[in-house]
């Protein structure tokens, strides 16, 4: 299996993922749960984003377990205690509507997650159909369904069963406002803040949760997922070739 307790190192001293410098582990020690709620199409249009800006690729064979060890420190920061990696929620969508090489590219990126115990929430997208207001044409977009309502029933779920003392909901998307106002009031015990994924920063959700930080490029380019990449399996999957 995948190991949670992966180590960074610090000048020669090697620490668990989460671990302060100088922090060390005993039963006595207060630990901060901390779970992560991550919008998936959200970050990966950032991916693409700083892809564009910065010229380096690839981006999306990105190890999300890894990425949110290296912001525990921040959850630290805040609480003052050791904050330790929970659990991991991936939110996303196949796109049905997309090429087959663009499915089969998501399906691969969903296995590498799911194998590193990351629980996977697939929502679906649904066409709509508009007019043109100009030529008076037939349009049709398709519309990713269930994510956000999926993203706020799991924070409601995870304040109400005390599954977490601290969310990072990893998104810019206002639509999840009411429900971290609603979860902060009835559940004031909870730290809950958003991680802005790159040119994803939004000032609204900033001001409902003060604690929110950005994830840098820099975090996107080192914590890729290792090509190929070893599943618990025995088996090895390579990073698609247009990647």
């Amino acid at each position: 299996m995948y190991s949670t307790n992966t180590h960074h190192c610090y000048g020669n001293v090697a620490v668990p993922s989460g671990l302060r410098p100088g922090g060390v582990f005993s039963k006595d020690t207060a630990v901060v749960r901390t779970t992560f709620l991550i919008d998936g199409f959200n970050l990966y249009h950032s991916l693409r984003n700083a892809e564009s800006d910065t010229g380096i690729h690839p981006m999306r064979w990105l190890d999300l377990r890894s990425l949110c060890n290296d912001y525990l420190y921040i959850i630290g920061q805040h609480t003052h205690e050791m904050a330790i990696l929970e659990t991991i929620h991936f939110f996303s969508a196949t796109p049905t509507h997309y090429a087959k090489e663009t499915q089969d590219r998501h399906s691969l990126y969903m296995r590498c997650l799911a194998s590193t115990g990351i629980k996977m929430h697939l929502g679906r997208f649904k066409r709509k159909d508009l007019r043109c207001s100009i030529c008076n044409g037939k349009l049709s977009r398709y519309e990713e369904k269930e994510t956000d309502v999926a993203i706020a029933t799991e924070l409601f779920s995870i304040c109400h069963t005390d599954a977490a003392d601290t969310i990072v909901l990893v998104t810019g998307d206002t639509d999840l406002a009411p429900t971290v106002r609603v979860c902060k009031r009835l559940f004031p015990s909870k730290l809950i803040c958003f991680a802005f994924p790159y040119k994803r920063y939004n000032a609204e959700l900033a001001h409902i949760a003060i604690e929110s930080f950005k994830i840098s490029t820099q975090k996107y380019i080192s914590n890729q997922f290792p090509d190929p990449l070893l599943l618990p399996d025995g088996s090895s999957v390579s990073k698609p070739a247009n990647w």
